[in-house]
This record gives C-alpha cells, structure tokens and sequence, in this order.
C-alpha cells in the first residue's frame, strides 16, 4: 500500500506543478500569466491575472507538497478548491474530458480527496516529521469541505461578476470581493 501511495502522489503531484507552471511560466506550452489572467477575466474571475496567479500557485505548491508527503490534507484541501473551480468551467461539457467536460477536474479532486482520508504513506515527509496523524475521517472530511467550500465561493463571486457583465452593469473591483 505504500509504494502505491508513493507512486500516486509523485505522479499526481508533479503533474499539478506542471499545471502551476503552464499558469505561472508557461512551461509545458502553457498560456503563462497574462494569456491565463486574460482567461480567468472572461470567465468572471476577476481581476484575471491575480486569480491566475492564485490558482497556478495553489497547483505549484499543493503539487510540491503532495509529492513529498508533506501537510497532506492541507495540499488536498488546495487541489479540491483549485479544481473545483476549473470544474465549473466544463460543467456545462458534461463529464467526458473529449467533449471539454468536467473529467480531469473530478479525477484531481478524487485523488486529493482520497490522499487526505488514507494520508500519504510511510515514504513521506509527513511520516518522517511524526505528522503522519494527519489523516484518517476527520482530515479527510476537513480537507474536502475546505477545498470544496472555497471553490464554490470563487465560482460564486465569478457567476456574480458575468451575471453583472450581462446587464451591462460593471461591478467595481471593491464589490467582486467573496
């Protein structure tokens, strides 16, 4: 069971610091900072280039974190509202990633959300530092409401914002806020 954990978090994590990094640097052929900024804006999460940088730094570090094993419901609790979030963005695709659907985002939060109930495994950091009571029910369920409650909110502040773009009304910056 271990090396199956060791083997999910290294794969998981070093895929969400690539995402991070698409986000952030643009590495990997990613939009970078100013082409996921602008992204975001239109998408209502605004202002685009600050959320950007928070969701690229969200996957960058919960990414790093996961594959050390370190503060693993708090890394969870990161992936499950980033990908909450990028979820709402498909949702109206359906769930097959083929069709632009919701897939990915729902395998990330699984896999998150399952790393916060079973914990990352004796290979970890967590292990290491005697931190590797950080998991079980009451984690788990903390880093899914967590995650999942701060997503909804951004979504929510972000359906506001198109909702007031469709009337032609603009929200001042201040009035966005959660």
């Amino acid at each position: 069971m271990n090396i199956g954990l060791l083997v999910l978090r290294l794969v998981f994590g070093l895929l969400l610091v690539g995402h991070g990094g698409q986000k952030l640097f643009g590495l990997f052929g990613g939009p970078g900072l100013d082409g996921t900024g602008g992204f975001f804006h239109s998408l209502g999460f605004r202002p685009g280039k600050p959320m950007a940088i928070v969701a690229g730094a969200s996957e960058l570090a919960a990414g790093v974190l996961l594959a050390l094993g370190l503060l693993t419901p708090l890394a969870s609790a990161a992936v499950i509202g980033t990908l909450v979030v990028a979820g709402s963005v498909h949702w109206a695709a359906g769930l097959w990633a083929q069709n632009s659907g919701f897939e990915m985002p729902l395998l990330y939060v699984t896999a998150a959300a399952a790393l916060a109930f079973t914990g990352p495994g004796v290979y970890s950091l967590d292990h290491a530092l005697g931190l590797h009571a950080l998991a079980g029910f009451g984690w788990g369920v903390a880093a899914v409401v967590l995650g999942a409650l701060s997503g909804l909110v951004v979504v929510a502040r972000a359906r506001r914002v198109l909702a007031s773009d469709a009337v032609g009304q603009s929200v001042p910056e201040e009035h966005v806020s959660a």
